[in-house]
């Protein structure tokens, strides 16, 4: 079997592949990705028979899947592709109706790169997608980045800086808590939170407190969470506490930007939608 014809991501075309086996659905989603990204190639096929083979006779440089597919569901098909990659970044964005489910339960696949909920969109999903492969730095925001290494936060800070992001940072959850209690601008659209902090309180004491006793949504502050942890349980207790997303360390920096910027301009969209009610 030979090796899955990968180039690097700084083309000025980059080449997207979407699977799914409704023929109504890719038509949606080519429309949707043809004017959010008027210069990529997009490629479409209904099934994972056919993506593997366009993986191994063309250039991607990133591919969406819906999770079940007429052969194969989209695991099997994220493995296949990312076992045969010849290059460390190549997203894979597979597409659930049960994300969150599949979230609290930690039943993700390793080979894929970030599981969608279907039900948040298509308008949504061309915008996730285009994250990936070039991230709006328009969507602004401020970061409320909470982590104890000074020497892991300055790299950390300037990773967020470059793409546009404003960063308050702080070494603990108490620091934090005080300062959403000052309300002083600028306040932060986001928090960026390590688990475990100097000072008496950890990342799920501050999901918690936010979640429960203050009884702030994931839409209105949403929290992404950093950890190394691999144990499925301890990231599936951070979900149900209520984190919006969890980023694995030691941190790559266009994946935590990427989620970062969705959350925020998903957050963007609210209230944009709200101004207009």
């Amino acid at each position: 079997m030979s090796a899955l014809a990968f180039l690097p991501l700084d083309l000025q075309h980059p080449h997207l592949v979407i699977v799914d086996g409704s023929k109504m659905v890719r038509k949606v989603l080519l429309g949707m990705m043809g004017r959010t990204l008027p210069d990529a190639v997009i490629s479409e096929c209904e099934n994972g028979a056919q993506a593997k083979a366009l993986l191994l006779s063309q250039p991607v440089h990133l591919m969406v899947s819906s999770l079940v597919l007429p052969d194969m569901d989209g695991d099997e098909l994220a493995a296949f592709a990312r076992e045969q990659s010849t290059q460390s970044y190549f997203p894979i964005i597979v597409v659930s109706a049960d994300v969150q489910a599949r979230l609290e339960q930690r039943s993700l696949s390793p080979h894929v790169t970030d599981y969608f909920d279907k039900t948040w969109g298509m308008e949504a999903l061309a915008a996730f997608i285009k994250g990936y492969i070039a991230p709006d730095e328009e969507v602004g925001g401020e970061v409320l980045y909470i982590e104890d290494s000074r020497v892991v936060a300055a790299a950390t800070s300037r990773m967020m800086k470059k793409h546009g992001l404003g960063v308050q940072h702080v070494v603990s959850v108490e620091d934090a808590l005080a300062l959403l209690d000052r309300a002083e601008p600028p306040l932060p659209d986001i928090v960026l939170s390590d688990v475990y902090l100097k000072g008496d309180l950890t990342g799920m004491d501050l999901l918690k407190i936010l979640r429960d006793e203050r009884h702030i949504n994931k839409k209105d502050l949403p929290v992404v969470v950093m950890t190394g942890d691999s144990d499925p349980r301890n990231q599936q207790q951070l979900i149900q506490l209520g984190a919006n997303d969890l980023v694995q360390k030691p941190i790559e920096e266009r994946l935590l930007v990427t989620k970062l910027l969705f959350q925020l301009r998903m957050g963007n969209n609210k209230n944009r939608r709200t101004a207009r009610e």
